[in-house]
């Protein structure tokens, strides 16, 4: 009994409760799980919510579909998700917990890696093509449209013919470690702007940046 009490309250703790859906924002980072993920480049989501646990002092708590933990800004409650469902299937989890909380979609941010980017390019949209990232078309297939807020990071495309799968599931060399850092803190500051300023707004202060 004690056990099932401690289990209870643990996952009653994992959401702040918020009743006003327009005041509810959440951050879905795409990744792999496992520790032989952790550090490579398609895990950048992964990692960009890690720095926001860090930044925000909250722990992930494992749930249904994926780690989610939450914290509080100036009113409005940042729920960060990382599925457990592996890239390919990124989209049941984001679904699953929006309708859960029912989060708006234009209350929603998808963070994802970008080989068409420069490393640590910053590109904020509200909309486009999936890339032939696979995550990203999982969260298509759930959400039937390519209209929703994605933050995509800038990995690069240093790798040559067919070795792509290789180059986004490796790890980042010691140029990139170095740089890592202020990107991350950048990215807290965008998920921030988000929930604070909306997409509009976020798009013209750190697209580029």
């Amino acid at each position: 009994m004690l056990r099932l009490l401690k289990s209870f309250f643990n996952k009653q703790s994992i959401i702040i409760e918020e009743k006003d859906p327009m005041k509810k924002f959440l951050i879905v980072g795409l990744g792999n799980i496992g520790e032989e993920y952790t550090e490579t480049r398609h895990n950048i989501g992964f990692k960009i919510l890690d720095e926001v646990a860090k930044t925000n002092d909250f722990t992930f708590e494992t749930a249904k579909l994926g780690d989610i933990g939450s914290y509080k800004v100036k009113g409005r409650t940042i729920i960060c998700l990382k599925p457990s469902t592996y890239m390919n299937r990124s989209g049941k989890a984001l679904k699953y917990w929006m309708d859960k909380e029912n989060i708006p979609q234009s209350n929603v941010l998808v963070i994802t890696d970008d080989i068409n980017l420069p490393f640590g390019t910053i590109r904020i949209k509200t909309k486009g093509s999936n890339g032939g990232h696979n995550g990203l078309k999982d969260v298509e297939l759930f959400l039937q449209t390519i209209q929703y807020n994605r933050y995509r990071f800038g990995v690069g495309s240093d790798f040559g013919k067919g070795r792509q799968v290789e180059y986004v599931l490796g790890q980042w060399n010691s140029d990139e470690q170095a740089l890592l850092p202020e990107r991350l803190k950048k990215s807290t500051e965008i998920i921030n702007s988000f929930a604070l300023a909306g997409i509009a707004r976020t798009m013209n202060q750190f697209n580029n940046s």
